[in-house]
């Protein structure tokens, strides 16, 4: 059975999608690639039918991670078939939260970076680039590949938790 993965942030073009596409190379390095499945999405629905934004294209790949992407809204639906909803910033886990159809499908919805090992839990967002500089685009992909790794591994331990 595979476990599904969405990233949520604001307008589905910066944060969320760099989010899937750094996680999508954790999985696939991990071999974990048959198992578990990542999108990514926005809670609104502005830029839907774009594709992501020009400058997190350019800092996922000159790191080395390739994108290919159409903005798209969060739907309530989906709540049914994803295992885990991981919010960018708190406010992304408020209009997520307050979407689920169920406590269940509540407790879905996570921020990243509660998966950074070294983050003060009082600051879990991953600021929005969107109206800055390039060097935002660049801390958030730092922000991002460090949340990664914790997520990784509690996936994979899921993943495992499964199998077993």
């Amino acid at each position: 059975m595979t476990y599904r993965v969405c990233f949520v942030c604001t307008g589905n073009i910066c944060r969320s999608p760099m989010a899937e596409a750094v996680f999508h190379a954790r999985v696939a390095d991990a071999g974990l690639d048959d198992l578990v499945e990542a999108d990514s999405a926005g809670t609104g629905g502005w830029h839907e039918g774009e594709d992501a934004d020009p400058r997190t294209v350019a800092v996922l790949a000159e790191h080395g991670y390739r994108l290919g992407h159409t903005a798209r809204q969060f739907q309530q639906s989906w709540f049914s078939s994803l295992d885990l909803v991981i919010a960018l910033d708190a406010g992304h886990l408020r209009v997520l939260r307050r979407l689920a159809p169920t406590q269940r499908d509540a407790a879905k919805v996570r921020l990243l970076r509660s998966y950074d090992p070294v983050v003060d839990s009082g600051d879990l967002d991953v600021p929005d680039p969107y109206y800055g500089g390039q060097d935002g685009f660049e801390r958030c992909l730092e922000m991002v590949e460090a949340a990664s790794t914790g997520l990784l591994a509690a996936v994979r331990e899921r993943v495992e938790g499964r199998a077993a």
